[in-house]
């Protein structure tokens, strides 16, 4: 048997459904799983001891990329797809592959137009992103939850020793990453919040992980110097996960390396803001939320807030919050 796993993205997106591909494995251990991923995420899927082939696709080909790409996946005939994206590019690679069976997840589009038109929550509760990736799967078998135990990322020993060689001395000594950006600014705790956070544990050293734009890291490094060192835009999504796996410990805000962390089984504390679905779901994470009405208030995190408090929902969690429990996992670790 040949299975197709489509996801092309996004980063916290594809981490998450890693599960997937264990989830049928378990089901199915003859089969042969694939995966079409966009180009920049394959190095995420590479070791993975259950994924057979890592398709990759680069957005920037076009309709002709896709259509190359589709002829090359009609020759490996596939007898069941899952179309874990649902989006245009996915649905005409179905379209051009007539599998003999097809799954794909719905995007629940009512659901979400009640939910953030008219405040009416129909999704299953608490949110979990893995369960809502591995949901569809039960009409194959597989239940929907618990996800298959972590680690489901798995990397390479080239990754972990560029990630060494990035750390430099700092790789020799307990440290803890810090995801301080995301995509949309109002899913970021405040820069004030991390800093008070940083001088709070003058004795512990902390690592910053996050893209070349976020210019702002420069604020957090100069709430301590000594103790916090800036790899933004110095790592690629490999070298960053290798990052996190070396590490005591991640604080974060809701972005893909949360998921990095839970699927390596590193502890984590999620600030969880205004987006929905990208909840964690492993007793590795301790989740940090202000339950307000206007929660969740857009998809991504885009906004705008429309709470009398600007951003309260994660200005509200206290860094003496976050220290307490960081000092716990960090305790448990030690």
């Amino acid at each position: 048997m040949k299975i197709l796993i489509l996801r092309f993205s996004s980063f916290g997106d594809v981490t998450q459904c890693l599960s997937v591909a264990s989830a049928l494995a378990l089901r199915f251990p003859e089969a042969e799983i694939h995966w079409v991923v966009r180009q920049d995420l394959s190095s995420l899927l590479q070791n993975h001891p259950h994924i057979h082939r890592v398709w990759p696709f680069q957005r920037k080909s076009g309709f002709p990329g896709l259509w190359r790409l589709m002829q090359e996946l009609r020759r490996e005939g596939f007898d069941r797809v899952y179309d874990a994206h649902n989006n245009l590019r996915s649905r005409i690679l179905c379209a051009g592959l007539f599998p003999p069976v097809l799954l794909r997840r719905s995007i629940k589009r009512w659901r979400r137009l009640l939910l953030f038109r008219f405040r009416i929550n129909l999704f299953e509760q608490p949110f979990a992103g893995q369960r809502d990736l591995l949901e569809p799967l039960q009409k194959w078998g597989i239940p929907k939850f618990p996800p298959p135990p972590a680690p489901q990322l798995f990397l390479s020993e080239n990754d972990l020793v560029k990630a060494r060689s990035l750390l430099n001395s700092w790789a020799d000594q307990p440290f803890v990453t810090l995801a301080a950006s995301a995509a949309h600014l109002l899913k970021r705790w405040p820069i004030p919040h991390w800093q008070e956070l940083i001088k709070s544990l003058p004795n512990q050293k902390f690592v910053l992980l996050g893209g070349p734009e976020d210019e702002f890291f420069k604020e957090l490094v100069s709430a301590s110097p000594s103790q916090v060192l800036n790899l933004a835009g110095k790592s690629d999504l490999s070298t960053s996960a290798a990052v996190v796996k070396l590490s005591r410990a991640l604080v974060t805000n809701d972005t893909g390396l949360l998921h990095v962390a839970e699927q390596q089984k590193i502890p984590a504390i999620a600030l969880m803001g205004p987006a929905p679905f990208g909840f964690p779901c492993r007793e590795t994470t301790k989740i940090l939320e202000i339950k307000l009405s206007c929660r969740p208030c857009s998809k991504h995190g885009q906004g705008p807030c429309v709470n009398e408090k600007y951003q309260r929902c994660l200005v509200d969690i206290p860094p003496a919050e976050v220290r307490a429990e960081l000092l716990k996992i960090l305790e448990r670790g030690s």
